[in-house]
């Protein structure tokens, strides 16, 4: 399940997340700061069970609903153009 970013796609990490800038249409995406763990983990080519168990040990959230959520956002990310994989 591994992502890699677009090469024409910024990663800005901030405080509480981090934007990404699709330089191609100039729109931003801003992503919380579980959503830059799971975005990074999956450039590391962890799964999406990997992902959610580490979510759910650390947040109060069933693995079901923390692998759901990872898959969700990754196809957000590819849907948006954002990464490939």
């Amino acid at each position: 399940m591994a992502a890699e970013l677009r090469p024409d796609v910024t990663l800005t990490p901030t405080d509480d997340g981090a934007v990404v800038l699709d330089e191609r249409s100039g729109r931003y995406y801003q992503l919380n700061r579980t959503g830059l763990h799971v975005l990074r983990a999956l450039q590391e080519g962890r799964t999406a069970d990997e992902i959610a168990a580490g979510l759910a040990a650390r947040h109060p959230v069933t693995a079901d609903r923390a692998r759901s959520d990872v898959q969700r956002l990754h196809e957000s990310l590819r849907t948006a153009g954002l990464v490939t994989g």
